[in-house]
């Protein structure tokens, strides 16, 4: 996304300055085409960092349809979880490039599966997880916190890393 908004302050500035200018004028088609170029790329970036940071670990994981990549670390026996049900989970967030941003590790938190504000690749990875499955999640951008981060401690554009454990269900 560094590109998108390197193109929008590129821009910008073309229509900033005393002098006026004549600023090429893009078509909504010609502009919708370069923004997807520009996100292709961005996803190119991403899929090859999160490649090499797997790549690293020696993990063998499993990818979905929506770009998630999970791996169980411990199999636990209990029920699979299943939107509309409540997660009871302990977890640790962090970047690809390890920094942590959040160690939830000591405490149980909670979310109602499929429905609460939590990243969407959270629900979709708490559903590959049977009651006391331990396992890693990593969400790219787009299933974590998107173009602004939480505001917090995820900075913008981020791929996250859940290491999650299915304490129980509700």
């Amino acid at each position: 996304m560094k590109y998108l908004f390197s193109a929008l302050l590129f821009l910008g500035l073309l229509s900033c300055g005393e002098e006026k200018k004549d600023i090429p004028h893009f078509s909504e088609r010609e502009f919708r085409d370069t923004m997807i170029k520009v996100n292709k790329k961005f996803v190119e970036t991403e899929n090859d960092r999160i490649n090499k940071y797997i790549q690293r670990r020696g993990l063998q994981v499993t990818e979905t349809g929506t770009g998630l990549r999970y791996v169980i670390i411990q199999k636990g026996n209990g029920m699979q979880a299943k939107n509309g049900m409540i997660a009871r989970v302990k977890y640790k967030v962090s970047l690809l490039n390890g920094t942590v941003c959040y160690d939830r590790t000591d405490k149980i938190d909670e979310f109602l599966i499929g429905m609460d504000d939590v990243e969407s690749g959270l629900h979709e990875g708490i559903t590959y997880m049977h009651v006391g499955d331990k396992a890693i999640l990593i969400l790219p951008t787009h299933l974590a916190h998107g173009l602004i981060g939480d505001m917090n401690k995820i900075p913008p554009q981020s791929t996250i890393i859940y290491e999650i454990e299915l304490v129980s269900l509700l």
